[in-house]
């Protein structure tokens, strides 16, 4: 049986520390689905289509990882998949209340998807998107934050 594991978020835009999640689970899972949700509290910067794009340049060299979009919820989207996992990142402590809620929700709507969560590298603990697009809307230098294909996007967005 092959375990396929979905690894969610907005990703407005991919940072280096959702790619080390999503590098670090490829070494784990079988294959990886990192699907792009729309958060309907945030704005985003980037529309689906582009950091669908980005994302999939950003793991080209990963032939076990896919990408993907979902408009529904993470647990249905799982559940059409045939997904064992969620990978889910943290960075702090301050992380876990919020995942652990929708931990356990999704766990109450389908207890047989299993969630994993995967602290991210020391490096990246600090880093969010949101603070990305503030500096970057700044032009301030972001090319150890961002992958360097995202780093482009970003200088084009705010031109």
């Amino acid at each position: 049986m092959t375990k396929l594991a979905i690894c969610p978020g907005s990703f407005d835009p991919v940072t280096n520390g959702h790619l080390d999640i999503i590098q670090r689970g490829a070494r784990i899972f079988d294959h990886i689905i990192v699907a792009v949700f729309n958060n309907q509290s945030k704005s985003p910067l980037f529309s689906v289509k582009e950091r669908i794009h980005l994302l999939e340049e950003v793991t080209k060299d990963l032939p076990n990882v896919t990408i993907d979009s979902n408009a529904g919820l993470l647990i249905d989207y799982a559940k059409e998949q045939n997904a064992q996992v969620i990978l889910r990142g943290l960075r702090a402590v301050s992380d876990f209340e919020y995942e652990m809620q929708i931990t356990s929700m999704n766990r109450k709507l389908d207890e047989n998807i299993e969630t994993l969560f995967m602290m991210t590298n020391n490096q990246y603990s600090f880093l969010s998107s949101s603070m990305v697009k503030e500096v970057a809307k700044y032009n301030a230098d972001v090319s150890d934050l961002v992958p360097k294909e995202v780093e482009k996007a970003l200088i084009q967005k705010y031109k």
